[in-house]
């Protein structure tokens, strides 16, 4: 198949991805309102395995006729191993959406046979594909993993830090300190091959404080965004993992001093006592980019139907 090979003008808002159950109705409608980037319509964790046929028609019909806007809608499926993966993905490459996000992915092998597979079903070609990075063996074979992009639909990675405390026998503390390894290892590689990368859930939805400091602890090691369990995360990971305005007001500034006539053609300038270089140029030009996209997803948002 032919793969994707242009870029969008402007990067697209991953700060918050919410997951919905895909055997809940009212929550996948709900979801069409909710300030969320993105949404995951879940067939996986969250669906009971008597329930996996209706959900499946329940999230085409909540997906029909691009229903959530221009927000992403991604569809995370059960694994091609197991009785229902095979049905989940026909119902994702038909059903109008933006990705797959699939389960338990270990290997550029497994990667490569979903492709395949979505193929198969009769998938476009811009079907993202997106795969959890939930087991040891994943992080042991993340440089492959993230490699299969380059033959592959692959766009993302999404952290399964749940699974990932289960596998490790870890102990989850405030600093996630179990999991640092497999956080910075995973957003490495994905930055390696031009890939997003999500970070992974919240569990305490009472506890404000504490997602905050794992959303600032996600940003500060480069992840995209944050995947989110209950539509009352949604604010704070927006507005963490969005550009502040401190950093855009000095963003705005580093464009504005590299565009000075006396500037152009030059590979390092003096800003306000501090050296600047081209490499922040490029930093200044992407923060401000994405604040530009947020800002026309969330009218857009806002626009009416």
């Amino acid at each position: 198949m032919t793969r994707r090979t242009d870029k969008p003008l402007l990067p697209r808002p991953r700060r918050s991805c919410l997951y919905v159950p895909g055997a809940n109705a009212r929550a996948l409608e709900k979801a069409k309102s909710l300030p969320a980037d993105a949404f995951i319509l879940d067939l996986e964790d969250a669906v009971a395995p008597e329930a996996k046929a209706d959900a499946r028609q329940a999230i085409r019909k909540a997906a029909h006729n691009r229903a959530y806007g221009a927000r992403d809608v991604v569809i995370r499926v059960n694994g091609l191993e197991t009785e229902w993966g095979q049905d989940d993905l026909e119902t994702a490459a038909s059903a109008g959406v933006d990705g797959v996000l699939a389960p338990k992915v270990a290997s550029g092998d497994d990667v490569c046979f979903i492709d395949q597979s979505l193929d198969d079903a009769g998938a476009s070609p811009e079907l993202g594909l997106w795969v959890m990075i939930e087991t040891p063996l994943a992080i042991l074979n993340i440089n492959e993993i993230v490699a299969a992009s380059t033959d592959t639909r692959l766009i993302g990675l999404v952290m399964g830090t749940n699974d990932l405390a289960k596998e490790f026998n870890a102990v989850p503390t405030p600093d996630r300190s179990a999991f640092m390894y497999s956080l910075s290892a995973a957003l490495v590689a994905a930055r390696a091959y031009g890939l997003a990368a999500i970070d992974g859930v919240y569990n305490d939805i009472r506890n404000e404080a504490g997602l905050s400091a794992e959303c600032e602890q996600g940003r500060a090691l480069g992840f995209d965004g944050k995947t989110l369990i209950h539509p009352s995360q949604i604010e704070t990971a927006n507005r963490i993992f969005s550009p502040g305005e401190a950093e855009l007001s000095h963003a705005k500034a580093v464009i504005e001093a590299f565009a000075l006539p006396e500037n152009r053609g030059k590979g390092v300038i003096s800003l306000n006592g501090q050296m600047v270089e081209l490499l922040h140029l490029e930093q200044a030009e992407r923060l401000v980019a994405m604040h530009d996209s947020i800002v026309q997803l969330e009218a857009s948002s806002r626009s009416p139907a």
